[in-house]
């Protein structure tokens, strides 16, 4: 059994997926860039200002399912340009500063709508 988790707080999605999926004792959180949930918009034009974007993204859509940013245990980074790599990780310890999840980090040769960084996450639910 699954069940759908959506949240207005989050972006609406941009094709046939879900914010995320609660399965089996854990959440399954779609890819997330950096738009804002009201305008459809990105937030900025570099890569720190996205990547706060999409971890208050992520941590909104983990609030609709009533768990936190503690409950991650992995996340998977996707860098347009690997050379941001200094300026995402900066942003993404402050959201993850105490026993960060597990993490895996790629340069991929393009992102939806033109995003510098995309993240998706696996929590304990």
């Amino acid at each position: 059994m699954k069940d759908v988790v959506f949240t207005p707080h989050g972006p609406k999605p941009i094709g046939p997926y879900s914010q995320a999926i609660r399965a089996n004792g854990f959440l399954f959180i779609s890819g997330q860039v950096g738009f804002d949930p009201q305008t459809g918009a990105f937030v900025g034009n570099d890569v720190r200002s996205q990547t706060e974007r999409v971890l208050e993204n992520l941590k909104a859509i983990l609030e609709a399912a009533g768990v936190t940013l503690n409950h991650v245990v992995k996340t998977t980074v996707f860098l347009k340009d690997m050379n941001d790599f200094p300026a995402m990780n900066e942003v993404y310890a402050k959201f993850f500063s105490a026993a960060p999840p597990a993490r895996s980090t790629v340069q991929a040769a393009r992102l939806p709508k033109d995003a510098l960084v995309e993240i998706d996450v696996i929590a304990v639910a």
